[in-house]
């Protein structure tokens, strides 16, 4: 027990007296000091004694697409953790091909008795879908709350990043290193985020490069938004004498430098790469990845606080949240055609 005390009192920063105040219950702790203790353990991996276990206020329902691109474990991460620090337990619900329908995982949420649900990259963002669905959804009295998409006829809250300003950091970025032909490859053209881009990349293409609308579509390619979506759509962009592409995702950027080594092109030599997401790991592939950084912590912990201000019967305005991206400046791009930047930290700008 004094070895455990002190591996405690060590972590949390306190003396082991204090410790064991807090894990015997005693007062004359202060809340601050009684939750470091309380991490320490969870840290270290001490269970934590009955007495101290929280009291669930409740269960919150996460229903993400499924976890294989590491945005969406990022944001089940942040919102997972501010859920618990206000005492409510959350339940993460993901789809997978072939598994369980969003339909399905929130009729199930709903049966356990969720608070609320908080919804990423959901239907809401999808402009062929039936957005009846999130309307029952209100009427059945659960809260919830939308991250990534928009749509008029859904009254909630909507928390996403600014997509528009995210492709023209992108292209200013390129533009500035001397590229002229810039692709843009992103998911399917029905998806509210995909159209903004889309949109973003045409005002930018004119306003940087003068280039008519009409020529900037043709370099805008449609894919999956996976390793291999991003893949295919690099083929058909480098065919197009595209020097520099513009992704959706991170997880379509490395399909890009895939796709550009097949051909015997080099990255960023040859052919510049700009990612979406700033992903986990990201600035550790090969060369470090370009790329635009979704400010994931902020909009997390946005759409929590949305989402308690609903079950508190408080609610937040029906509209959109939109929170401004960064771009985070690395290894995989470059000035056309074979000057590399400099290496060093990574350079922000908002």
């Amino acid at each position: 027990m004094t070895a455990r005390l002190a591996d405690i009192a060590a972590q949390a920063g306190v003396s082991e007296a204090t410790v064991s105040r807090v894990l015997n219950g005693k007062p004359g702790v202060a809340a601050s000091t009684r939750e470091s203790v309380l991490a320490a353990l969870d840290v270290l991996g001490y269970e934590r004694p009955v007495r101290l276990r929280q009291r669930s206020a409740g269960l919150v329902g996460l229903i993400t697409p499924g976890l294989d691109n590491p945005i969406f474990p990022a944001f089940a991460q942040v919102i997972g953790q501010a859920l618990t620090r206000q005492g409510y337990t959350p339940v993460l619900a993901t789809q997978t091909p072939g598994g369980s329908t969003e339909d399905e995982l929130t009729e199930m949420l709903v049966d356990r008795g969720v608070s609320g649900i908080i919804f990423v990259s959901g239907l809401h963002a999808d402009t062929s879908a039936d957005m009846e669905r999130y309307e029952r959804l209100r009427a059945q009295g659960v809260p919830f709350v939308l991250i990534n998409g928009f749509s008029p006829k859904v009254r909630a809250p909507f928390v996403s990043p600014d997509d528009r300003a995210a492709v023209q950091l992108a292209v200013t970025h390129l533009a500035a290193l001397g590229h002229r032909r810039i692709g843009l490859a992103l998911g399917p053209r029905r998806y509210v985020p995909v159209q903004r881009k889309i949109e973003g990349f045409l005002r930018s293409m004119r306003e940087e490069l003068g280039m008519a609308e009409a020529e900037a579509e043709r370099l805008v390619q449609h894919s999956l938004f996976t390793l291999e979506g991003g893949q295919a759509a690099a083929s058909a962009l480098i065919e197009r004498g595209c020097t520099a592409v513009v992704c959706a995702s991170d997880m379509m950027a490395l399909g890009v430098v895939r796709a550009a080594r097949q051909q015997g092109l080099e990255v960023p030599r040859d052919v510049s790469v700009v990612g979406f997401d700033d992903s986990p790991l990201i600035a550790f592939t090969d060369p470090p990845l370009t790329t635009i950084r979704q400010p994931v912590q902020s909009m997390g912990q946005a759409a929590v606080r949305a989402l308690l201000e609903e079950i508190g019967g408080t609610p937040a305005p029906h509209s959109e949240f939109v929170f401004l991206p960064e771009l985070v400046v690395r290894g995989s791009t470059a000035s056309v055609p074979e000057t590399r930047p400099k290496s060093g930290e990574d350079q922000t700008w908002g």
